[in-house]
């Protein structure tokens, strides 16, 4: 007697039996921009440290343990790591802008998370390398380029100045110069800044931002002599005082 063969199962739709080997693709994506990232943090430290001329793709694969060749899988060149350094700071610092901006409040409240994210990011590497590199160092189209999106900051500051002014919250002043203090000295933290130092990154963007909006000077007091003296008699009018 013949026996029917058991029908064939189906594999189940679930639990494949093989895996694609391109399954993990987006793995490997995520690796390799990870890796990226990578190189520009190191490239933006030593930028930092050392000056752009002054860093190799040498210097930037000894920091990462890496060969020198290893580095082209990733950028081009030396041009391409520092733009991409100084396009990250300006993403991130805009980025804050905006969404400090969104969070709502009047004028001086934007205006306040609007400098506090600045100061925090000038301290990032990212931030210092858009400070501590100047626009000469990037080649064109991109230095253009560069110079619109820091231009956006300069604006987003000018147009909080003058809200703050127009609602009575600010002193008048003149919003374009005012922006330009605010962004000049809340710029050259990433030129003086060290970390491990005396403050916390948090604590150095409080006082500089607290000093920028509330200024130096201490409100006036009397001076103590005058607060000790009596009161002298009043005086007779002139007019009476000659006819006596």
């Amino acid at each position: 007697m013949t026996q029917t063969p058991a029908p064939r199962q189906r594999p189940s739709q679930a639990e494949p039996s093989t895996r694609s080997p391109w399954a993990r693709s987006m793995d490997r994506e995520q690796q390799r921009e990870a890796k990226r990232n990578a190189v520009l943090q190191a490239a933006a430290e030593l930028f930092n440290e050392r000056g752009f001329h002054a860093t190799s793709l040498d210097d930037i694969a000894a920091r990462l343990h890496v060969s020198k060749p290893t580095l082209y899988y990733y950028v081009k060149n030396k041009d391409e790591i520092l733009l991409q350094c100084v396009n990250q700071g300006l993403a991130m610092t805009l980025e804050g802008i905006e969404a400090s901006r969104a969070a709502g409040g009047n004028a001086v409240d934007q205006l306040r998370a609007c400098m506090q994210v600045y100061a925090g990011i000038v301290m990032q590497p990212f931030g210092m390398c858009l400070i501590r590199v100047g626009d000469e160092e990037v080649p064109e189209p991109s230095r253009s380029e560069l110079r619109r999106m820091k231009s956006e900051i300069d604006l987003a500051f000018r147009r909080l100045v003058a809200q703050g002014v127009r609602e009575g919250s600010l002193a008048p002043c003149d919003p374009k110069m005012t922006a330009f203090v605010i962004a000049g000295a809340l710029s050259w933290i990433g030129r003086w800044y060290q970390s491990g130092g005396e403050y916390s990154p948090a604590q150095v963007a409080d006082q500089c931002v607290t000093t920028l909006l509330h200024g130096v000077l201490g409100q006036a007091a009397a001076p103590p002599a005058a607060a000790a003296r009596p009161a002298r008699k009043a005086r007779k009018p002139l007019s009476r005082a000659v006819g006596d």
